[in-house]
């Protein structure tokens, strides 16, 4: 056979056996799914992230990765089975224990996450090449939990905050709903897996969010210290509090205010409050008691010389 015919007969055999095989064989084992909303570590690190690639998380990833994410949506392992806290190890679970994605388990408080509302309703956008049957479930770490460790499974609780088993794939997208746990604050880890029920995959994610901080209760029967001459006066129980009268001051007390009476109402002056008497009618008063002193001795007088 001429090497010419041999090498058309070799193309024809290699674009006809696809159509001869399952479609599960036929494509390619890679590109299969992660999440993009909330985004993924693997995704956000990845040469699709965007400026998220920039970060200082990202670029200390990469560098303990010793290669890019540039298969950001292949994180998988075969034939777990649900066995995942048995197989995955303590510290490793945003890698799934892989070592070509291990810079995804570094213990940061730095990685891009997306804000959540605590007992909002989520909508998870899971992007997927290739269409797969099976269940998500989603874990939100616990309150408390402190971005500073690496991931436990301790850290995690032991069932699922919401699961959900064969989503519709639109536009190239599983969108998964769920409502969120309500009593989350600060920086946490939403941890998808989505074990494959027409592979033998299971697939692991890591999704950072950022729950409000949680306002500090105030220790009972404790108020806060204010400055006593701020403090408003205080009011005696079942009295309203009146405004204090002011004594009229020397400018006030003349023409525009009348002068105050004296108690029970009588306006006639106390004796000896004004002191000795002065003025006009003190010589009156004067010269009337020597008058009656004069005539008084003058009668005394006659009557004696009469009786003689």
């Amino acid at each position: 056979m001429p090497r010419t015919t041999a090498h058309r007969t070799a193309l024809a055999a290699a674009l006809v056996t696809p159509l001869l095989l399952p479609w599960w064989a036929a494509v390619p084992a890679r590109a299969h799914g992660a999440p993009t909303d909330p985004v993924s570590r693997v995704v956000a690190c990845s040469p699709e992230g965007g400026a998220r690639t920039g970060t200082a998380a990202c670029r200390a990833a990469v560098a303990a990765n010793d290669a890019p994410f540039a298969a950001w949506d292949n994180l998988r392992l075969a034939n777990v089975n649900g066995r995942d806290r048995q197989v995955v190890p303590d510290g490793k679970l945003c890698s799934g224990g892989l070592p070509a994605y291990r810079g995804l388990d570094l213990a940061r408080a730095d990685w891009p996450a997306t804000r959540m509302t605590p007992g909002a309703t989520l909508t998870m956008r899971y992007v997927s090449t290739i269409p797969h049957t099976g269940t998500f479930r989603m874990y939100l770490t616990k309150p408390g939990y402190d971005p500073a460790g690496p991931l436990s499974w301790s850290d995690l609780p032991e069932k699922p905050f919401a699961t959900v088993t064969d989503p519709a794939l639109t536009d190239g997208a599983y969108r998964i709903r769920a409502t969120l746990p309500s009593d989350r604050s600060g920086r946490h880890v939403l941890y998808t897996v989505w074990q494959n029920s027409s592979t033998p995959d299971t697939y692991y994610s890591c999704s950072d969010v950022v729950f409000p901080e949680a306002e500090k209760e105030r220790p009972e029967g404790r108020e806060p210290e204010r400055k006593k001459r701020e403090e408003p006066p205080r009011k005696e129980p079942g009295r309203t509090a009146e405004p204090e009268k002011e004594e009229p001051s020397a400018s006030t007390a003349g023409h525009d205010s009348p002068a105050p009476r004296p108690r029970g109402g009588d306006e006639t002056p106390l004796a000896g409050a004004s002191g000795p008497a002065s003025g006009p009618s003190a010589p009156m008063l004067a010269g009337g008691a020597a008058a009656v002193l004069l005539l008084t001795g003058g009668a005394a007088l006659a009557v004696r010389l009469r009786r003689r």
